[in-house]
């Protein structure tokens, strides 16, 4: 399962406005009920995108990872881009998830 091209975007503007560490967050949140409505959850997470528009936040991203993921590490890849969708949106995030069936 992947979930892609998530970002804080809203109506009126990003979540988390231009604080980068807010929009990871709502990002990961977004990505968190995907999970939850497939049946799934972070700990099925095998692998993050993220795409900034500033690597030197690289830290404190890597810091709301963790806030979510804890003792879950999946592999992590963070490319910084000139340019998102829409100005105002920092960061975009994609997981990918596996989940295995075990019900006959």
């Amino acid at each position: 399962m992947t979930v892609a091209g998530c970002t804080a975007s809203a109506p009126d503007g990003p979540v988390g406005g231009s604080d980068i560490v807010a929009q990871t967050a709502e990002c990961l949140r977004r990505i968190q009920g995907a999970l939850e409505d497939a049946d799934a959850g972070l700990k099925d997470v095998v692998r993050t995108r993220f795409y900034v528009t500033d690597i030197s936040a690289l830290e404190a991203i890597g810091s709301v990872h963790l806030q979510f993921f804890g003792d879950v590490r999946p592999a992590s890849t963070i490319v910084e881009v000139s340019a998102l969708a829409h100005p105002s949106l920092l960061v975009e995030v994609e997981a990918d998830a596996v989940v295995i069936n075990t019900e006959g």
